[in-house]
This record gives C-alpha cells, structure tokens and sequence, in this order.
C-alpha cells in the first residue's frame, strides 16, 4: 500500500474535524438562557414557566418561559424525584415531558475517545513522515542540478587546466558512453579533487555536469552523520538510488573527510555511525556497474585523512590535484571574474596577477569584489587601480583599523619593527623583494611587510629558510638595537622561526650533525590519541640534540639579523623616520631608501607565482591575541 502524503494526511484531518464541528452544531438546539437550579426552583414556584421537558439521561430541564424564551438548567441527580414532583404541582399547569434517551450516541463517544484519536493520528503522521516523508531521516539531502538550471561549464572555469583535461574524459562519457565501450573502456567509478580552499574543486565538479548536461546531485559529507546509528548509511543508499534512477548522472560530495576519515582511529576508538556510512559508502562504489553512467564525484583540502580502502583503485580510481594557479592562471581568473566590472583604464588584469601570487580563485573573486565595494562607497564609476591596491591590502591584511589610537612611542616601535623586517629581507640574498611596507592597523595586526617572490617557486633551499629565518627576526633584532628592551609583538615571527628551525631538522633533514633522516611523527596526525601507546623513534639523548641544533639555528639567525641592521643603521633609521611621516612605504619611493644600501638592486616583483611571503603579518601583535594567518 502506498503512503499518503502530507497534503492528504491534512485532508483527512481537516474532514473529520468538520464531521466532528457537524455533529456537535446539529446535537444543539437554538440558543436558550441558563437557569441555575436555584432559579429554576423560584421559576417553578412563580408559575414562569409554560412547557418543560426532562432530559433524565443529562439531568436537565429544557422548556419555555411565560416570556416565551427558550430557558435550560441542569439540576443534580439525587435531586430528580423532587423537580419532577414540582412540576407535576405547579400552577399554572406545566405541559411537562420526560425525555429518557441517552442523546447523540455518535457525539458522546466521539468526543469521549476524540483526543485518543488525535494522538494517535499525530503519532502515524510522524512515523510515517520518518520513514519517507518531508522530515525522512532516511532519505539523503541532496540538492539536484537538473538541465534546465543555468549551467557551469569549463569555459567558466580558469587556471585549472591539468584538471580540466583530466575531466575532459568524463564529460566525454557521460555524453557518448557507447563509444567507450565499443573499445572496453572504463570510466573511473570515482573522482577524488584535493588541494587548497578555494582552489574551484566545486566548481570543476559543476563545470562537468554542465558540459555533459546530466542530473548533478550535490551533497555534503556532514550531510550523511546523524546521532542515529544506520541513519547515514541509508541516506547512501539513497543517494546512489536516485543516481541510478535518473543516470547517467553525477553525485558530487563535498568535504568528503567528514565521512570518509580513517576507522577505527583515535582515542576510544571510531565514530559507529560514521563508520557504518562509510563502509555503505564503500559497499556502493563498489557495487554500482560502471554501464549504468554514474560517477561519483569528490573534494577534500585534506587527501591524507582519509581511509585508504576509499582511495584504493575500484573506487577513486582518479585523484586530480586541484592547486593554486600560477601567473597565467591568474591573469585568466581575473579576466573570469572582471567581467560585469567596470574597470579604470589604469587596471589591467595582468597586473592584478602580478600583485596576486599564492592567491586562490576564491581569494581572486574575493578581492575583485572587495574593489567593487570601495569603489561605490566612494561614489565612483570605475574600478581604479588605487581600489585595487586598497582591497589587495584589506585581503591580505584584514580591513584598516583607522580608530585605532597609539602613542608616539608605540608608533616608533612599530616603525623600527617593521624596518627591520623589510632592511634584513633586502640585503640578504635568498629573500624575496620586499613590495611594501605600512604601520597602518590591519585587522589585529599593528604593521606588517609584505614581500613578492619573482617567480614561480616550488621548492626552498637551506639557504633559503636560513635568510627567512633571519628576516623574521629583523623585527625583534630592530627593537633590541634601538630600544634595548624588546616587546611582545615579535610573538608570532619567533613561534614561525622555531617552527622552521625544526622542520629543517626533524623532517628536511638539513642538519649537519644529524643528518638526511626524519625524527619523529612531525606535524599533522589529526586523530587525538593515534599515536598514543607507541615508542618514539629517537632517544633522550638525541632529542637533547635536536633542541640544541634548533637553537643554533635560531641564534645563527639572530646573529645574522643584528649583523646586517647594524652595518646598514643608517638606512634603518631612514627607513623608520619615513614610516612614521607617512606610514605606509612602496613604490619608487621604497625603492629608493633600500636602494642606499648598495646591494639587492637585482630584487625586482614583476611576476610570481609562489604564495607571498609576508614575513611580518602580522609583525607587531597586540598582547593576548592569537597571531592573524597570511591568506595563501
């Protein structure tokens, strides 16, 4: 038997109670005055009344007054042999009935087991509703993309053009399965897209269903996990269902780690219910025949959680590596996302790309948009590269705290600060060209410097962490040579600085004394407890060692830093007397006062395409607050 739906479940009720409303208006006479029984005893005595009838089941008295109003009153049951017999006597003579019925029947025992009904009427409506209704917890949340929605395609998508290709071969056989088959081809089952938020993996997903123009469903892992045990698992087993119904067809599930992390890990052992989705999730990769055209589509920023019986050939047997776009990659998102703009004739999108390394299509789009709104705020018609430079410092930086008040002390702090940092990343050799400078509030940070690879980068050297190890300490060093006593904003460049310290021993293996090896777990187990109960793979003795490597490596830094901010004292005082005039150095200008130095005039930031090394965003902290994140 089908289920009946909402709309007839409220019909049917809706009809009972107009039976019910029915019912009762037609068991009530025309409207009579209520006597009490007091007033019907002196009604009685008064020769008031003309006709009356005995409702002996109710025990009541209906009648007619002298008046010829309608008149009821109820009388109590030990008192029925006493009002009959005034009646009888009364005079005038009363035309007196005795009605013996039990009354409406039907009414009586309708109202009597009415909320009996009620409840157990709510109560099927509810089950029902659960086990496929509007409020299922059986069925899964997707939302579906039909074909008559406006479409993303690949030409929306930019700077993802290794995974447009790989896709490619998906969109091919979802419009023309057969001529796969014709060879004995087969499709991946499953398409795993990882890499950096913001990247487009979403929208990669969306541009292939556009391109193949069938039913997209789209789901989030989170979607899946309920308090239930087995809720999960069902709404997988209805999700692929609905796929199948209406293949070929794509799921896309987004944040897939939610459900897909590794069982059985962390202290207490797994989640049931996550577990049960997951291994249902697993059952149906491997279940569904490739020949009914569904692909199932997922993206994760974190591959390495998740459970290798997921990533095994068979399920996702492609994985597409969804990364940060270059320079060129770049200049296209622009392009995309200016379109609609109105853009001054002094912006171009190719400077835009230049000023943007590490930046995602979402940090992109974002910024793009952040000049937009400058721009109207001011009144203006057009995007001019002066809002562009505003909404790259508000993205990168966080918006400026102009009601930010400060002494001139902690101004000059501050500007020493932030000199130092741009003094030592200029001179030493293997940094990055220092782009700007500004002691202007940012978010929570209080100054910061910003410096712009010159290519593209995908490896760094030990050199090179070495001299961005000093440049971090530039800041620190800055005060101590001015101030004689350092403050707490150099709180975030020193946990940076032992950070890298370490990493250049325990995982890069940079240290001379110990040698390529990796010691230690290193950074990234996600699960509390997984690698509780083990051994550590190294000795006291050899962690005493590497405590004493890294703080080699932190004082050699150090020491480098001071080196160079006390050869080039000079240019360090120029450099902060100028930030505190006009707090914000750039430009010609900058280049100019670093340029006194005499070295690193090869330094350029024409192009690049590594995430930007703001070495000191924020440089100088406000106590008790957490260190603000560089947007990479």
């Amino acid at each position: 038997m089908k289920k009946l739906s909402r709309s007839a479940v409220v019909l049917a009720f809706a009809v009972v109670a107009l039976i019910i409303l029915a019912a009762v208006l037609s068991s009530r006479g025309p409207d009579a005055e209520e006597l009490t029984f007091s007033e019907l005893e002196d009604a009685i005595a008064g020769g008031e009344i003309v006709e009356a009838t005995i409702l002996d089941a109710s025990h009541q008295i209906e009648g007619v007054l002298e008046s010829g109003e309608m008149f009821v009153s109820t009388f109590p049951e030990e008192a029925t042999d006493e009002i009959f017999a005034e009646l009888r006597a009364a005079e005038p003579e009363i035309a007196l009935e005795v009605d013996t019925e039990s009354g409406n029947l039907f009414v009586d025992v309708l109202l009597q087991f009415l909320p009996l009904l009620l409840f157990i009427g709510i109560f099927w409506y509810i089950i029902s509703s659960m086990q496929g209704g509007r409020m299922s917890f059986g069925k899964a949340k997707a939302r579906k993309i039909s074909k008559d929605q406006p479409t993303v395609t690949f030409a929306d998508v930019a700077g993802a053009d290794e995974a447009v290709a790989e896709l490619t071969e998906i969109r091919d056989f979802l419009a023309d399965p057969d001529r796969f088959a014709k060879i004995g081809a087969r499709i991946p089952k499953g398409v795993l897209l990882y890499g950096p938020p913001g990247t487009g993996k979403t929208l990669l997903a969306r541009a292939v269903a556009g391109e193949a123009g069938v039913p997209f469903f789209t789901i989030s892992g989170s979607d899946f996990v309920e308090m239930f045990v087995g809720v999960g698992a069902s709404r997988v087993r209805d999700l692929f269902q609905q796929a199948k119904d209406e293949s070929p067809a794509i799921i896309f599930v987004d944040e897939i780690d939610a459900v897909g992390r590794h069982r059985g890990a962390g202290t207490g052992g797994g989640h049931d219910e996550r577990e049960q989705t997951l291994n249902q999730l697993l059952v149906e990769m491997d279940g569904f025949d490739v020949s009914t055209g569904v692909i199932l589509i997922a993206a994760t920023n974190r591959p390495d959680i998740l459970d290798p019986a997921l990533l095994r050939p068979g399920r996702f047997d492609r994985q597409i590596v969804v990364d940060r776009p270059d320079l060129e990659g770049r200049h296209r998102i622009a392009d995309v996302h200016a379109k609609g703009k109105p853009l001054a004739d002094d912006v171009s999108t190719s400077v835009i790309a230049r000023r943007t390394p590490g930046f995602t299509g979402a940090d992109i789009a974002n910024l793009l948009n952040e000049a937009a709104l400058l721009t109207a705020r001011e009144n203006l018609d057009k995007i001019g590269q002066r809002q562009i430079e505003a909404a790259i410092d508000r993205v990168l930086a966080g918006p400026e705290r102009k009601n930010r008040a400060m002494s001139e002390h902690e101004k000059k702090v501050i500007a020493y600060h932030e000199s130092g940092h741009a003094l030592v990343g200029h001179v030493l050799a293997h940094t990055d060209p220092i782009h700007k400078i500004s002691i202007v509030s940012r978010g929570r940070a209080l100054g910061w410097t910003l410096a712009l690879p010159t290519e593209d980068k995908y490896l760094q050297t030990k050199a090179e962490l070495k001299d961005q190890m000093a440049m971090l300490l530039g800041g620190r060093t800055a005060e101590e040579i001015i101030f004689g006593d350092p403050t707490t904003g150099a709180s975030d460049d020193i946990d940076r600085v032992a950070t890298i310290a370490r990493s250049m021993i325990t995982e890069y293996g940079m240290s001379d004394k110990l040698g390529p090896q990796r010691l230690g777990s290193g950074a990234g187990e996600v699960f509390l407890g997984k690698s509780q109960g083990g051994r550590p793979d190294y000795s006291d003795e050899l962690a005493l060692r590497i405590d004493e490597e890294a703080t080699a490596l932190v004082e050699e830094a150090h020491r480098q830093a001071r080196n160079v901010l006390t050869t080039h004292r000079v240019v360090l005082d120029d450099l902060a007397a100028h930030l505190i005039e006009h707090e914000t150095l750039e430009g010609s200008e900058l280049d100019a006062l670093l340029a006194s130095t005499g070295i690193g005039a090869d330094k350029t930031d024409d192009a690049a395409g590594n995430p930007p090394n703001l070495t000191s965003v924020p440089a100088m902290q406000n106590r008790h607050v957490d260190p603000t994140q560089t947007s990479e």
